[in-house]
């Protein structure tokens, strides 16, 4: 095997969640820095195309190659995976509602390598700084989304992936959601957001992927796809 030259990279992937087969060869190259909407309709594999880069799906990762910064995440499992820098925030956020803020960020430092300092994740989400001692069942739907990506930040993250970040939540909250993640990409982080929210995820992204019947079907500006009303109306509906 010979690493390729993108800092992030997945070629040829095909996985299946049970019977179905969902995610087809697909293939695509990040550079380091990039933020990249992965788009499309429900059921298009999106979420499983993520599942396969973290590795939760690594049984069923039938066939190809996904590298990051020059290693095989393909041979990892997700554990190997999460400690070499792929940081998942899933649809459902998955923290653990029985603690509180700061032993949720503390919980996810328990093991290195760390991240950002628990300070400085409440410099960048002020509202968690307030909350630090609430424990995380009590808090609102966009503070606990919040604090899903502190903790992935709380990690050493190479390679960012946001499952659905607005979803279900109010348009102020997502607004400031939105501020929170424009503030995550000028630090620079590597990411892929997938977000029915298309427009949103687009103004924050360098670049979109479209995914149809688990293939990709377009890779090129997300101004491509926002100046494009019929690949919009194709793919995506909107």
């Amino acid at each position: 095997m010979t690493a390729p030259n993108a800092y992030f990279s997945c070629s040829n992937m095909h996985s299946y969640y049970g019977e179905s087969y969902i995610v087809q060869g697909v293939g695509f190259q990040i550079q380091k820095g990039e933020i990249v909407a992965l788009l499309g309709r429900n059921g298009a594999g999106k979420t499983s195309t993520l599942r396969s880069i973290a590795r939760l799906d690594a049984p069923k990762l039938k066939q190809g190659e996904v590298w990051l910064d020059g290693q095989p995440l393909h041979t990892m499992s997700a554990y190997q995976a999460s400690r070499l820098g792929v940081g998942l925030v899933p649809e459902d956020r998955r923290i653990i509602p029985s603690l509180t803020v700061e032993e949720n960020l503390q919980l996810a430092q328990i093991e290195k390598p760390i991240g950002w300092s628990i300070e400085r994740i409440y410099d960048h989400f002020p509202r968690l700084a307030e909350r630090r001692k609430q424990e995380a069942v009590t808090m609102s739907g966009g503070e606990q989304q919040m604090l899903a990506v502190a903790r992935a930040l709380a990690r050493d993250v190479k390679l960012l992936l946001l499952d659905e970040p607005y979803e279900g939540l109010a348009p102020v909250i997502v607004r400031e959601i939105e501020k929170i993640l424009q503030k995550i990409k000028a630090q620079g982080f590597t990411t892929i957001i997938v977000e029915q929210n298309a427009i949103a995820a687009l103004h924050l992204s360098d670049r979109a992927l479209i995914l149809d019947m688990g293939e990709i079907v377009f890779d090129g500006t997300a101004k491509e796809v926002i100046e494009n009303s019929e690949l919009r109306q194709q793919y995506l509906a909107i």
